[in-house]
């Protein structure tokens, strides 16, 4: 079955720090541009950060730059998001996309990330 599954949200405090997973099964997904969303009660859908399909080129909003960062393992079809130096506004319900022109796109189904005290 092809899907992407998302994992290692939870739980933490202001100052900590989470590491996401993005597995992708069914597929092989090295040809694919990998992003992470994030999405808050109440809000829309953002984009938090990019990887290109060798791993090379990498993209992060403006709210997390240097504090995340992106990295893939294509030989584990993984994409990994280190978040550190969390922050309440990074509370929000976490994706991960496959996408590439030409191929299908593929959405996970998420994992919450709370951070509070």
């Amino acid at each position: 079955q092809v899907r992407l599954v998302e994992s290692g949200g939870g739980l933490a405090q202001p100052g900590e720090s989470l590491r996401l997973s993005c597995t992708a099964f069914g597929f092989d997904f090295s040809p694919y541009i990998i992003s992470w969303y994030r999405q808050a009660p109440g809000e829309g859908r953002e984009l938090v950060a990019s990887i290109s399909p060798t791993g090379t080129n990498t993209d992060y909003r403006e709210a997390v730059e240097g504090r995340f960062t992106i990295s893939r393992d294509n030989a584990k079809n993984t994409v990994y998001l280190q978040m550190n130096s969390l922050k309440p506004d990074d509370t929000a319900l976490y994706y991960c996309k496959a996408a590439q022109r030409g191929r299908p796109v593929y959405w996970g189904q998420g994992t919450q990330v709370t951070v509070a005290s």
